[in-house]
């Protein structure tokens, strides 16, 4: 890559991860449209670490609160309300993880299609659109509790097939349980995290295993601003949720599923 493509690619890296429109969508193009090369494992890294640092950054406060209701928790042997979000977090990750490791050849090998990618942009556009309309919107994230917490991270399990969204579907499935927007974006937010964690390690792993050479250059703009990048797009998603709420977001995953369509299947 040239800087001017790690430039991009990292914007868009950033722009995506936590909106609901997909970033395998988008990172699709660059590559087949432009012919731009492959971004390579270390950079794979770098945005993930950008992304994972935007939004501790932004939840600091949430994060801060379940590491020291975990303390907390710990030495008075009960289950604060800190603690209790923590533990949901982690409950919600954990059907991610196990699909993960037990779908990820037939997800890496039959389901990186460009029709499979168009295809669940739209499908799962139309559902976080309906989810949206539809759902009672009454609920907050102090309401959430073990079932919910259990189909939201199945929802999230399902976000491993290209084009769905991890954030899309998992606010779909907070929206479609009664959450209001807000509660639903932060409870997916605060889900990325240790997906996000994982996901880079597991890279990092790969690129010491590989022993393939680093451009380090690359790799610092990369985290710089993706973090950037990521940390505006939650802070201005947020704010506006409320106002315009899923229906621009469903429009345009009818749209970008339109014209991957018509360019690559």
């Amino acid at each position: 890559m040239d800087n001017f493509q790690a430039l991009m690619l990292a914007l868009i890296q950033g722009l995506t991860e936590f909106l609901p429109i997909s970033s395998s969508a988008h990172l699709i193009l660059p590559s087949q449209v432009l012919g731009w090369p492959d971004q390579g494992l270390a950079f794979d890294v770098a945005v993930h670490l950008g992304t994972l640092l935007a939004v501790l950054v932004y939840y600091r406060r949430d994060v801060w609160a379940m590491t020291r209701g975990a303390g907390q928790g710990l030495v008075e042997r009960r289950v604060n309300p800190d603690l209790r979000l923590g533990l949901l977090v982690v409950l919600a990750t954990i059907p991610a993880v196990a699909a993960g490791f037990l779908l990820k050849d037939l997800i890496e090998n039959e389901l990186r299609s460009a029709a499979v990618i168009a295809t669940t942009t739209v499908v799962f556009g139309v559902a976080l659109w309906l989810a949206d309309i539809l759902g009672a919107r009454r609920r907050g994230v102090d309401q959430l509790g073990v079932g919910s917490a259990l189909l939201i991270g199945l929802a999230q399990a399902v976000a491993l097939i290209p084009g769905t969204s991890r954030s899309g579907i998992t606010i779909t499935a907070a929206l479609a349980l009664g959450f209001r927007r807000e509660d639903a974006a932060r409870f997916s937010f605060l889900l990325s995290i240790p997906v996000i964690l994982g996901a880079g390690l597991l890279k990092a792993k790969d690129l010491l295993e590989s022993r393939v050479p680093v451009d380090w250059a690359h790799m610092a703009l990369g985290v710089v601003v993706s973090a950037v990048t990521a940390y505006l797009t939650i802070l201005f998603f947020l704010r506006l949720l409320d106002r315009i709420g899923m229906l621009p977001f469903m429009l345009y995953r009818l749209l970008l599923g339109a014209v991957l369509f018509l360019w690559f299947v």
